[in-house]
């Protein structure tokens, strides 16, 4: 443990990369500095686009993610970001053994399970909690409360999530490529 400590510390922080990391806190100030720098640059770009809303709606967001997700893991696989146990210091492990794995028939439980517990309740106690959920969930009120009474007459999740969809829609990625 000590010994990846030490790798994460020399390989992963930077730390290792001047002299004399905390003489003057001259390194943490620079490394301050460029992370402020940045986040400014982005800020402005953002404030440029109209703000964030506009910003996502154009798709800068997830492209700047997915550039800046890609430059890591380039980095990574040339060796110029070091991930202790990724790309340097691996060790060996066996496979692991007894992982969970789920039976087919499970799924077929499941689904008689919610069959029954359909099939069993009040369906009009179910519509009504539900149609209370919708109409609160257009206004401005606290949904637990909505949500909770759902539940109690075994509106399934399903059926909750739907209807709040109903009313605030589904967010769809923007994907830029």
């Amino acid at each position: 443990m000590a010994l990846r400590t030490q790798q994460i510390v020399a390989h992963e922080s930077g730390i290792a990369n001047t002299i004399d990391p905390l003489a003057g806190s001259y390194y943490v100030e620079a490394m301050t500095d460029a992370i402020e720098k940045e986040a400014e640059e982005y800020i402005r770009t953002i404030d440029g686009m109209g703000g964030m809303i506009p910003a996502i709606e154009a798709g800068y967001v997830q492209m700047e993610i997915q550039k800046s997700s890609y430059r890591f893991i380039q980095e990574v696989e040339r060796n110029a970001r070091i991930i202790v146990g990724v790309n340097k210091f691996q060790v060996e492990e066996e496979e692991p053994t007894g992982l969970l794995t789920i039976n087919r028939s499970m799924q077929v439980n499941q689904t008689a399970a919610l069959q029954k517990v359909r099939s069993e309740r009040n369906a009009a106690d179910v519509q009504r909690a539900l149609a209370a959920l919708e109409i609160a969930a257009a206004g401005t009120e606290n949904l637990m409360p909505f949500i909770l009474d759902a539940v109690k007459t075994y509106a399934s999740i399903g059926e909750i999530c739907n209807t709040l969809r109903d009313v605030f829609g589904e967010y769809k990625e923007h994907v830029v490529v």
